[in-house]
């Protein structure tokens, strides 16, 4: 439980970008990454929100959060609540709360692993998100590569979320060569509602938590859009960012 000194006082609570065009569509933003993960996805680049070390970047706390909301509500329309994974915070459901109380269309991103949580937020009238992005990582079968064994609570994730409606949700997965192949893709696919937004980026061999991963190399241009254009036979919404 968070008590009165976590939330006005210098608890660091992750790193704060403070003007982003890209992390909310259609949306000028701010985009807080929350410290703390349950899985760890080998090509992870932030490492300090993984292990809560905050080395390389500088941290913020929750009144800072709040702090800056307020300063920035009538230029800024979007925040961005991410990770890490958000829905292990015991803030989450304040800065949400909070940020709505500002006049804030709030989006949350989350690696669905906690179906329970969402369900909860999606209950709630005061903290639920007004638009929803959920990793996927690897068909299922390849979930434990990134530290995940319960792959029913990912299935059960992609039903609540894909009872949001079609513009304020959003799948997204990254082609990591190990984790993404043409048989990923279509299995991936089958998880998926066929009216899905879903978002594709390619891998950056660059700080990754497994550092053997740096010496992967990324899918080439082509590659990637030809990994894309697979995935659009299957989903009309699927598109490389």
């Amino acid at each position: 439980m968070l008590n009165n000194a976590d939330i006005q006082g210098t608890v660091p609570i992750g790193a704060l970008v403070k003007t982003s065009l890209v992390d909310y569509p259609k949306k000028v933003s701010s985009a807080l990454f929350l410290y703390g993960c349950n899985l760890r996805c080998p090509y992870c680049y932030n490492k300090d929100l993984v292990t809560g070390t905050f080395k390389d970047f500088e941290a913020v706390s929750f009144n800072d959060v709040m702090a800056h909301l307020q300063k920035r509500k009538n230029v800024i329309s979007g925040f961005v609540i991410s990770g890490g994974e958000p829905c292990i915070s015991p803030f989450l459901e304040p800065l949400i709360e909070q940020a709505h109380e500002l006049g804030y269309s709030v989006k949350l991103d989350t690696n669905g692993t906690f179906p329970e949580k969402l369900a909860s937020l999606m209950k709630s009238e005061t903290c639920r998100p007004d638009f929803i992005a959920m990793d996927v990582k690897t068909s299922l079968d390849r979930y434990n590569l990134v530290g995940c064994n319960n792959t029913d609570n990912i299935k059960e994730s992609i039903k609540i979320i894909s009872s949001f409606p079609t513009e304020k949700r959003e799948f997204r997965t990254v082609l990591v060569p190990p984790l993404v192949d043409k048989d990923n893709i279509k299995e991936i696919a089958s998880l998926l509602p066929k009216d899905a937004s879903w978002q594709f980026a390619n891998f950056k061999n660059i700080n990754c938590l497994d550092e053997s991963y740096n010496n992967i190399e990324p899918y080439t241009p082509s590659q990637a859009k030809e990994l894309v254009n697979l995935a659009k036979t299957i989903i009309e919404g699927a598109n490389l960012r």
